[in-house]
């Protein structure tokens, strides 16, 4: 019969009072013995017989020991890790100590969400932990956010009916094939029947077409959406064509932020001030009759005018898709006639992208980044 070693340690009140030491060699040095002495009495449990031990009830050998390093929350502790001749051997050890030390794991990860590059992550562990960190143990971190982010983005479209929704493409630098290249993201934003707005769709695309706008609305029906009252854009050609043919009887709301500034761009710099507060007041307006009556105002007061005809030809061109937010409650005007809440989507997704060390790779990195939003 094996003689017993009885060796009971609390992990996470032993981490506690390390981290609460100012004698930071000493405590590593002790913290580093006893994770050793469990170790070894894994061993004894495994084989059941201690070192240099002949009994009947013998299991197997002992094969020496292998360095493993140990990452904690006040340094980086070298243990010796004990090896059985069959191989089958496997300690407890690491398991248990990186379940006390998940905050440290999570809070990594946490900054790879929020947008902290790569290298800044290194760097503050290494700072943390008093070791050098790999960019392969940071790379592991935000792979482990993969089940989450598949499972964020692939969730049914089903559960709730979404009349309105905003979509708009913006161009990133990725990484790709070792190349930097610029490709189009394609993102979606829905507004729920509860009056909830969440990002429902997020891909990226080589380009921004009548293609890959229908294969990212594709994307978005094959997980249950139905079609909405009504898409908010701009006026995009490819993504025009591509909301008629995808969301039959949903009506179109063009961006009246771009029309007026396309509207406003063909104007004369000088002396304008007027026709152009005039074309501002004529889509802040709630009331369609009037709306209509101000368009015509202007377009009388201005036709003859030199360097008018083309702002007025824009103006007649889109006016009716830039009004179609009237014909919904009053209380939704300001929401659905223009993109500027998915526009604030695109300066968070511009921010964290350049505050990376690295360029993004992948949509589920992009993701990462939206999932807080």
């Amino acid at each position: 019969m094996m003689t017993q070693i009885n060796i009971t340690i609390n992990l996470e009140d032993l981490k506690d009072k390390v981290e609460k030491s100012s004698l930071e060699s000493p405590v590593k040095a002790s913290l580093a013995l006893i994770l050793n002495s469990l170790m070894e009495k894994e061993r004894d449990e495994y084989i059941n017989a201690l070192s240099h031990e002949r009994t009947d009830e013998r299991k197997g050998y002992r094969n020496g020991y292998y360095e493993r390093e140990l990452i904690t929350g006040v340094g980086s502790l070298k243990l010796k890790v004990p090896r059985s001749r069959d191989g089958e051997f496997s300690t407890t050890i690491f398991e248990k100590y990186k379940r006390c030390d998940q905050a440290l794991i999570l809070s990594m990860v946490e900054m790879v969400v929020n947008g902290v590059s790569t290298r800044k992550v290194t760097k503050i562990v290494e700072e943390l932990c008093g070791t050098s960190v790999s960019k392969s143990l940071v790379s592991n971190l935000i792979k482990s956010l993969d089940p989450i982010i598949n499972d964020w983005k692939n969730r049914p479209l089903n559960t709730y009916y979404y009349p309105y929704i905003y979509v708009d493409a913006m161009y990133i630098k990725v990484r790709e094939n070792r190349k930097v290249v610029s490709k189009s993201v394609h993102i979606a934003v829905g507004v729920n029947e509860t009056g909830h707005r969440e990002i429902i769709g997020l891909k990226i695309n080589h380009t921004e077409s009548t293609e890959s706008w229908t294969s990212f609305f594709d994307y978005l029906k094959s997980r249950g959406l139905q079609s909405p009252k009504m898409v908010i854009s701009d006026a995009h050609g490819g993504l025009v064509t591509s909301i008629k043919e995808s969301f039959l009887g949903t009506a179109w709301q063009r961006c009246c932020v771009h029309f007026l500034k396309n509207i406003v761009d063909t104007l004369p710099k000088k002396g304008t001030s007027e026709a152009r507060q005039e074309l501002k007041d004529l889509f802040r307006n709630s009331d369609l009759e009037v709306v209509r009556e101000l368009k015509t105002r202007f377009t009388n007061k201005y036709e003859g005018t030199k360097g008018f005809s083309k702002a007025i030809d824009i103006l007649d061109d889109g006016f009716e898709d830039a009004i179609q937010f009237l014909s919904h409650p009053v209380g939704y005007h300001k929401h659905l006639r223009t993109t500027n809440m998915l526009e604030r989507v695109n300066q968070e997704v511009r921010r964290e992208g350049k505050k990376s060390f690295e360029f993004l790779r992948t949509n589920n990195q992009l993701l990462g980044l939206l999932v807080r939003y």
